[in-house]
């Protein structure tokens, strides 16, 4: 029996009217933009939320041996990370946590290295903070995106770069760097000063068969100069109870970051946000496998629809995230006009891949997280807009 049979992928859950960001839209719109699920959370994730419903008293909130161990035995289980418990640190959200980083670990003025196109939020969370950004852009490589390492040395180089943002995996290209490709970043940041933070919240939605290497796990060096985001929102589609970590392994590094995610009050959790995440990585993995196999057939369905019927779109290889990057160069210079036209032509509302920098502005971001019927639905929302 296909591990799907157990869940139900295919329901569609009306989401409008419930204060949904993703769908806060027109009666007549299909959002497919914003990286959220279109899916229920987990069985028991639901349980244990509505089992800290049933109590009814919603205090604040402390971290129980148990959800140190949660995370611990997910990445030491699924990706062979050892992580301490003392190198555990709670914080609201991934995005949060990066932006205390930018600006505890650098000073006004200094560079933060990105590698475009890029989660657009990166950008915010260098510009907001009175910080430049330095980018070295991936290039294309056949049908995916690969590292201008020459480039990357240069920047890193520069004598006023202080830390790098890494995407592992990537968002939005959906590449899953490989070991020695981040041990060769690790060297060359140490080289040269740099500090790295490893945004790793889409890491465990991933092709079947295929796993993700932690940036701390590519090699001691990286170890000990990086600060890893992590979180179960993205997998288990959790994202609005604020729930994360960072995992820091040095001890210098840990104290700072732990300062800074404490002073900038991003280090306590809400009343469901300990249980949920718990609920997550104890007793959810094969809801997750089960998921993971549900999108990557969606994946193979857009790409064949897409190669049958609309050739002048090119699907970039993915090996990761629920994210389709579609290179629409050959029909637009500017994504933004296309994303525009299209969604005012057939309701359909994607996110126009210039807000991801570099290349990104002939490119569209699709999310392909939702059951196979809306799925169907865009593709030929798609289809229709690009034909007329």
């Amino acid at each position: 029996m296909n591990r799907n049979d157990s869940f139900d992928f295919d329901r569609i859950i009306d989401r409008r009217g419930t204060g949904s960001l993703k769908w806060d839209v027109a009666q007549d719109e299909l959002p497919m933009w914003v990286a959220d699920m279109d899916f229920q959370a987990a069985p028991a994730i639901r349980k244990a939320i509505e089992k800290r419903l049933a109590h009814g008293v919603f205090g604040y909130s402390i971290l129980p041996d148990t959800w140190y161990t949660a995370y611990q035995d997910w990445w030491r289980r699924r990706h062979g990370l050892s992580i301490g418990k003392e190198d555990l640190i709670f914080c609201t959200g991934v995005v949060p946590a990066i932006s205390t980083c930018v600006r505890k670990l650098t000073t006004p003025a200094e560079k933060v290295l990105i590698q475009s196109p890029v989660y657009n939020i990166f950008y915010n969370s260098i510009y907001n903070n009175g910080r430049y950004i330095i980018d070295s852009p991936l290039v294309r490589d056949g049908d995916g995106f690969t590292i201008d390492w020459d480039d990357l040395e240069d920047k890193l180089a520069d004598p006023q770069t202080s830390l790098m943002i890494l995407c592992n995996p990537h968002n939005p290209v959906g590449r899953i760097w490989s070991r020695e490709e981040l041990a060769r970043i690790g060297e060359l940041c140490l080289r040269h000063h740099v500090t790295v933070v490893s945004d790793e919240i889409h890491c465990d939605i991933v092709k079947p068969g295929r796993g993700y290497v932690p940036f701390a796990s590519a090699s001691e060096t990286c170890r000990m100069i990086s600060v890893t985001c992590i979180a179960p929102t993205k997998a288990f589609n959790i994202a609005g109870l604020q729930t994360a970590a960072v995992a820091v392994f040095d001890s210098a590094l840990r104290h700072k970051v732990w300062r800074a995610l404490n002073t900038d009050e991003v280090a306590e959790p809400n009343a469901f946000a300990v249980d949920a995440a718990i609920a997550a990585f104890q007793e959810s993995g094969g809801w997750l496998d089960a998921l993971n196999e549900y999108i990557d057939a969606n994946k193979q369905f857009a790409e064949t629809y897409i190669k049958e019927n609309i050739p002048a779109v090119t699907v970039t290889r993915s090996e990761a995230t629920y994210l389709l990057w579609l290179d629409c160069s050959s029909v637009t210079e500017d994504s933004r006009v296309l994303a525009g036209k299209i969604r005012a032509r057939t309701g359909l509302f994607l996110s126009d891949g210039a807000q991801y920098g570099g290349s990104g502005i002939t490119y569209l971001r699709l999310n392909c997280a939702c059951p196979r019927a809306l799925l169907e639905d865009g593709m030929e929302r798609l289809a229709r807009a690009l034909r007329d």
